[in-house]
């Protein structure tokens, strides 16, 4: 019997704002242990919760930028479970009327078809505290940093829609892209600002059955996600083909064993409506001015690249997949810089060096302005690309303009016929052979002869009167 997954993803992304969700104490999960905390976040008795608005106006931007619908009512519940991280025994959750339903993410499959992978609603909860095991020593102990306590989160939950680790994987990447445009979260997996869980569950190919899911948490990169979800598929089919019952519980990724582990059993606890927070009534008004507060989104960024700047559907899709590469890209051609050079020098040279830098593109000191200036000076053949490439190194240590770092290092490209003309006739001098094949027709030679001038002229020829030139000499042209 050949199965098929049926996969759905629940994604907690940890919005940037300044305090928590519902107290003043600063949103700063990793100061010093039990650093922000206050009676609220601690619940200690009489303590009364305020919703941050601006932890609402994020998480409605989210919402709307991942094309969710926000409900006119949405309201706040007490999720009851006991554990030694929820200060309060409960946590506040938007379990049965959330902030939004709809919505969804467009995604190409594994065929390279279009696939739309549907999101059932995003709610908003408070983050739990963090424990901290200490397993060595004679008596094993756990610790609680409450800092991280009633930090804003929201999740999405998505539909059962996804069928491949392929489709989760897609979607995660689309989502972060999006989440980050419209600013509401850094949605860094490896820093815990977004963390997923994938349930997941296999049925006989064709039917439309829906099984006992299991739940894989614990997983911190994209990749893992992916890994796990191939892996489960993988121990739900065996244990299928031999006769055993798939049981509802929770399970752990482990990275380096590359295996899910049994956590727990799955426990639902009761959840009731929260009597100290207010129900949430959101008015048109309001919803048009968040609508009207969204940046334009990747997919109608990219097309517009398309259109304007004749970029190829992937060339667009890459540089809109991040805004601050995006806005770069748009600066370099508002500075005069034609498209195509822009999107090629800044994909292929500066995104590269940036994050080998640990930078990002909105604060680098190499700024459109000075990168432009730089890519300007080479389409007036005032630099060639191998010196470009040697300014730009330099561009990131010092903050002198391009021009002053080509006079003051001798980068100038040497365009003079005459002062080449001696170089070349010198490197044919030294290299009869290469000389010979070129004259015999291969091409190939005269590559290395070209290389052989620019290693003469310390890289500052022009490329392509040197071409010219050898050609004439040898009678190629």
């Amino acid at each position: 019997m050949e199965f098929e997954a049926v996969i759905g993803l629940e994604i907690h992304v940890e919005l940037n704002c300044a305090t928590k969700l519902f107290c003043d104490c600063p949103n700063r999960p990793g100061d010093e242990p039990n650093l922000n905390t206050c009676p609220t976040c601690l619940w200690y008795p009489g303590a009364v919760p305020r919703l941050s608005r601006d932890a609402l106006e994020k998480a409605s931007l989210l919402c709307l930028g991942l094309g969710a619908e926000l409900q006119p009512v949405s309201a706040f519940d007490q999720k009851v479970y006991y554990y030694p991280d929820l200060p309060k025994g409960f946590q506040l959750s938007q379990a049965h009327c959330p902030l939004s339903r709809g919505g969804g993410i467009d995604i190409m499959d594994e065929t390279g078809k279009p696939k739309r992978l549907r999101i059932h609603h995003i709610h908003m909860e408070e983050d739990v505290a963090r424990l901290v095991h200490e397993m060595e020593g004679r008596l094993p102990i756990s610790l609680v940093d409450f800092n991280r306590a009633g930090a804003p989160l929201v999740e999405i939950v998505t539909e059962p829609d996804f069928r491949s680790p392929h489709d989760a994987m897609e979607f995660l990447k689309a989502l972060r892209t999006q989440v980050r445009y419209v600013g509401s979260s850094e949605c860094s997996m490896e820093n815990g600002t977004m963390r997923v869980d994938a349930n997941i569950s296999i049925r006989p190919r064709g039917t439309d059955q829906m099984n006992t899911k299991v739940e894989v948490k614990n997983m911190n990169s994209i990749r893992h996600v992916g890994d796990a979800i191939a892996f489960e598929i993988g121990r739900q089919s065996a244990a299928v083909k031999a006769g055993e019952a798939v049981v509802l519980h929770t399970r752990l990724w482990d990275p380096d064993k590359k295996a899910t582990f049994m956590m727990r059993a799955k426990f639902e606890g009761p959840c009731v409506p929260d009597p100290k927070v207010p129900v949430i009534e959101l008015t048109a008004e309001y919803i048009e001015a968040m609508r009207s507060r969204l940046p334009e989104m990747p997919a109608a960024r990219a097309e517009r690249f398309i259109a304007q700047h004749g970029l190829t559907g992937e060339e667009a899709v890459f540089l809109s997949s991040d805004p601050e590469v995006a806005v770069y890209f748009e600066a370099l051609i508002a500075e005069g810089v034609a498209p195509r050079t822009a999107m090629h020098w800044l994909t292929t040279q500066l995104i590269p060096a940036i994050r080998e830098r640990g930078q990002k593109p909105g604060d680098t000191p190499v700024t459109p302005a000075r990168f432009a200036g730089l890519l300007k000076m080479m389409s007036k053949d005032e630099i060639n690309a191998n010196a470009a490439r040697e300014v730009m190194a330099h561009l990131f240590e010092s903050d002198e303009s391009p021009e002053a770092i080509v006079a003051a290092r001798g980068f100038a490209q040497v365009s003079d016929s005459a002062e080449l003309d001696s170089l070349i006739d010198k490197v044919l001098e030294d290299q009869p052979d290469a000389v010979a094949k070129v004259r015999a027709g291969q091409n190939k030679a005269l590559g290395f002869l070209m290389g052989q001038v620019m290693q003469a002229s310390g890289g500052k020829a022009n490329p392509k009167i040197v071409r010219e030139l050898l050609a004439k000499k040898l009678g190629t042209n």
